[in-house]
């Protein structure tokens, strides 16, 4: 989701910060100090690229894989399938990720640093999962990386040449589809809590596949926010620590992607 508090105006003054008036004096007619006093060095601030947020979001990737193996192995399952052992650190884990996930949305500033150990954190829950899944239906997770990967190529195609533009309408909406998901997500633990979930959160039923791809497709379309959150602050000249933040808000949404394609294949090899 986009953050707020990079409006057009706060980009601008990011873009404009160090930079020369127009009114400066040329360079050639600078007479050197008379003085030896001290000379107070000119220093620009730095601000983010598009490449820079491309590597971070590398960085976070890898780091989010490295500790995926560790979640992974950490998972024991019987020859049958059965999962016999899910440490309890795993769930503490993913108490520390969404602390880290709240911690750098409010502090963006600290995003190059909150944004690796989020990654971490978010790497062991997502190995650990995606071993539960392997152990039921041999095969889903290279399928399901494969498809997140082909759907995360289609929505860069169609955002780099402008085949679906990203407007203020198509940006409120996904954002509201997003709203309204995350309020079914706690509507459906409540449920789980109390022992009263509908069967079509779990099975494969026609309305569970059209859940699951209702849910894939907004977060596919949530790709399209952050490829134009790039591009807008590396355009403006936002402060390079978005790199990091932007690179962050990618990552959960790449990560969103593959859990929710993982659950639409286990829904479709119940069938």
């Amino acid at each position: 989701m986009p953050n707020p508090v990079l409006n057009d105006k706060a980009f601008d003054k990011a873009a404009t910060e160090g930079a020369a008036g127009w009114a400066a004096p040329d360079a050639a007619t600078v007479h050197a100090p008379i003085t030896d006093g001290p000379v107070t060095p000119w220093t620009h601030t730095e601000v983010m690229t598009a490449n820079g947020a491309i590597s971070a979001t590398g960085v976070l990737m890898v780091i989010l894989v490295a500790t995926g193996f560790v979640g992974w192995n950490a998972v024991q399952v019987d020859p049958a399938g059965n999962v016999t052992s899910f440490p309890w650190w795993i769930f503490a884990s993913m108490l520390v990720a969404l602390g880290l996930a709240f911690f750098t949305v409010f502090k963006p500033t600290m995003a190059r640093f909150s944004a690796p150990l989020y990654a971490a954190a978010e790497g062991v829950i997502v190995g650990a999962i995606s071993r539960a899944y392997e152990a039921r239906w041999n095969g889903i997770v290279l399928m399901a990386v494969g498809v997140t990967a082909a759907v995360f190529a289609t929505m860069l195609f169609l955002y780099r040449f402008r085949i679906i533009k990203v407007t203020d309408r198509l940006r409120k909406t996904i954002i509201m589809a997003t709203l309204g998901i995350a309020v079914f997500y706690l509507i459906s633990m409540v449920f789980v809590l109390f022992g009263a979930a509908p069967s079509f959160l779990f099975d494969g039923s026609v309305l569970g596949i059209g859940l699951s791809v209702v849910i894939a497709g907004v977060a596919a379309f949530n790709l399209l926010l952050d490829f134009d959150l790039i591009e807008r602050g590396a355009a403006a000249g936002a402060p390079k620590y978005m790199e990091w933040y932007c690179a962050f808000g990618l990552m959960v949404t790449i990560v969103w992607l593959y859990l929710e394609i993982l659950r639409l294949l286990s829904r479709l090899q119940q069938r």
